[in-house]
């Protein structure tokens, strides 16, 4: 009998996911994301228990590198539609992993199989191929269409603007403020 797929823990990883990778997309630090998943799959390597305490890091160390073959994109949205899980044998053939990545793929899979083809369910539906969105904790959609942003904040420039700009209208500069201390304002994290 075929396993079934939770979905709602599934479109749980993917909004964790897709948030904390977006923290990490930066144009002031371009290289963030990307030295953040070098040593989250270290750890994971070394200890793949972690994921039982914070699943979404398998997806978030994966992103990006981590391809559907045309022919199965099909077949993920079918098993995501179906809310079924692949078996292993259909699963090896549904992914390409990058080869520096195989080590950790197989520590992952020693340790729980199912956790790697949910970490690759939630992959599917980050990389767009998958037509359940991510759902904010409150319920919202976690995407919106370009257009939509821009209508809110049409309909709510004017008073954004009249509530909040006469606040901030000084807050470049703090020094004058009782108690302030600067010797945090020149710190610099590395790669900046």
């Amino acid at each position: 009998m075929a396993q079934k797929l939770n979905l709602a823990r599934i479109r749980a990883l993917q909004t964790d996911a897709l948030e904390n990778i977006e923290s990490y997309m930066d144009p002031d630090t371009p290289k963030a994301l990307e030295q953040f998943t070098a040593k989250m799959k270290a750890i994971l390597l070394a200890s793949p228990d972690m994921l039982d305490s914070v699943p979404e890091y398998l997806p978030m160390a994966l992103y990006g590198r981590v391809k559907f073959p045309p022919a199965a994109k099909a077949q993920w949205q079918q098993w995501l539609d179906k809310a079924t899980a692949p078996s292993w044998d259909q699963f090896k053939t549904s992914v390409a992993f990058n080869n520096a990545d195989l080590e950790l793929v197989k520590a992952i899979r020693a340790y729980s199989e199912s956790q790697l083809i949910e970490a690759c369910a939630v992959l599917f539906l980050l990389d767009g191929s998958g037509n359940i969105s991510a759902k904010r904790r409150n319920g919202s959609e976690t995407y919106q269409e370009e257009g939509d942003i821009a209508a809110e904040h049409d309909d709510d420039s004017d008073s954004y603007h009249s509530d909040y700009d006469s606040d901030y209208a000084d807050s470049d500069d703090d020094s004058d403020e009782e108690g302030y201390d600067d010797q945090y304002d020149e710190i610099r994290f590395k790669g900046e």
